[in-house]
This record gives structure tokens, sequence and C-alpha cells, in this order.
């Protein structure tokens, strides 16, 4: 079965060109105003979109996307309202793909069988859900997989050969490079070591290669372009989105310009760095 997401990358590939692949998180800073802008996304010029699934306890994310779960999480968002919301942009949009990325603790309270219907019939198209190891392929992405859900999975610098098999086992979708070690939002990497790790995964896989971490500025989002089949930005964004806020944390008429400004500079540089 062809998945939106595996259609974007063929399209991609026949434009001769890198992705731009956006993450904000679910409801940040409130509901709506986090529904406006992910309405605003494809328009701007998102490839695909990742959507943070708030959580109290982000352990791989900085502290721009931790903030953002946390204001999105005080301003009522929950498993089912971020469901909705895709449900809600999917009606007006049937083609850019959506991925829910976070972590297990969530997915399971909610009921794994339960979640990847909900997930399925809202029109989500992928999952990252980053602290479950292979080892624990039966939890989720199994059924995940059986359910039309292409499960996708992080690669890092220190996946090294022995590795690499069980981590590509059972995904679908994109393999997602993290350039760096840590946390998102931290630094950024070198052009030639992502080079070196994306040859490195496309010998070991055949599914595209997206590259996030650390990718902040249109100039580094046209670096990663050159060489990977997608940039992902993400704390820039949500960084863009906290610095918009009034003095009481509230949403302004900025907090829908500036990140979409900024991803518009983004797919800019994407869409250009091959030419």
């Amino acid at each position: 079965m062809t998945t939106r997401i595996d259609a974007t990358f063929a399209r991609l590939a026949r434009e001769n060109r890198a992705g731009l692949v956006t993450f904000v998180t679910a409801g940040d800073p409130d509901p709506q105003t986090g529904l406006d802008l992910l309405r605003r996304l494809p328009a701007a010029g998102a490839d695909l979109i990742e959507i943070g699934m708030p959580f109290t306890d982000p352990m791989a994310d900085g502290p721009a996307i931790q903030a953002s779960s946390l204001r999105a999480l005080k301003a009522g968002m929950t498993l089912a309202r971020t469901l909705e919301q895709v449900r809600t942009f999917r009606a007006e949009d049937d083609r850019t793909p959506v991925i829910l990325m976070g972590y297990y603790n969530p997915v399971h309270s909610y009921g794994v069988d339960r979640f990847l219907a909900e997930a399925k019939a809202a029109g989500v198209d992928g999952l990252i859900i980053v602290d479950l190891p292979p080892e624990e392929d039966a939890e989720l992405c199994l059924p995940a997989v059986a359910a039309g859900l292409n499960f996708i999975r992080l690669a890092t610098p220190t996946t090294d050969a022995a590795r690499l098999p069980a981590v590509l086992r059972n995904i679908s979708g994109f393999v997602y490079y993290v350039a760096i070690t840590g946390i998102t939002g931290t630094r950024s990497a070198a052009e030639a070591e992502v080079a070196a790790a994306v040859e490195h995964l496309k010998a070991a896989t055949d599914l595209p290669v997206a590259v996030g971490f650390g990718i902040r500025t249109p100039d580094n989002a046209r670096a990663i372009a050159r060489v990977a089949d997608a940039a992902v930005v993400g704390s820039a964004i949500v960084s863009t989105i906290r610095d918009s806020l009034d003095a009481d944390g509230r949403a302004t008429p900025a907090t829908l310009d500036r990140p979409v400004a900024l991803v518009g500079a983004l797919a800019e540089a994407v869409r250009t760095a091959r030419t």
C-alpha cells in the first residue's frame, strides 16, 4: 500500500529536490492557534508535518519543545484533541502527510488499539515514538504497520553497524537521522558529517533519509537538503512561537505570522538547495 509519505517522497524524487518536514506541538500555545498554524503550514512550504503529542516528560527534547508541550497541556490539550485536530486538518488537506511524534506513555494510557484505530480514521500517516526500541516492536510498531501506518525510527551518530539492522527492521516511510547526539535544538551538525551518515544509511536501506536536530536557519536547511531527502525543523519553529507570545503567554497575531514566515524561508532554501 502506498501511503501519503511514500507518495510525497516519490514526488520529491521526481522533482529532484529535498523535502521540508516541519514540527509543531499540538495545541501550542492553545488549541485554536495550534490548529490555525497547522492549517497554514502546507501553503507556507511544508512537505510533511510532524505533530508532537504533548507529554509531561519529553526526555529527548530540548528546552524549547519541552516548554511547548507544557504550554499545550496547560491550555487543555490531550491526545484525543490532538487526533481531532488531525481530523479537522485532513478534511481540508488530503495530500500533506501527517506524522505523530512523541512518547509511548500517552499512547499506552489511551490504549494501543483505540489509538491506532482513531489515528488511522483521523488521517494520520505515520508514527515516531522515540522511546520504543526495536526490541519492543510488538508493543506498537507491528500493530501500527498492520493498521496501515508508517512506523518511523530514529538513527543516530552512535548507531553502529551491529545495531543498524535492528533499527531498520519493520520500519517504513523514511528513516529519521538525528544529526547530533543529545537533545533537540542545541547545536548544528557539519554538512560533511551528515553526508557521510546519509550515505551509510542509504547503503543499508532503500527508504528516504530525513535529517533533523540542530537545523535552525535557512542556511542550515539548505546544507542538509543538498545531501538528504528531507530536512526536519522543529525547535526553531517552536521557539518562534514562544517568542511571539505576550507577557501572559497568550497568542498574538505574530504567533501565526512569524512561524509561517520562517517556514516559507526554510522551504525556499530547501527547494533551491540543488539548483
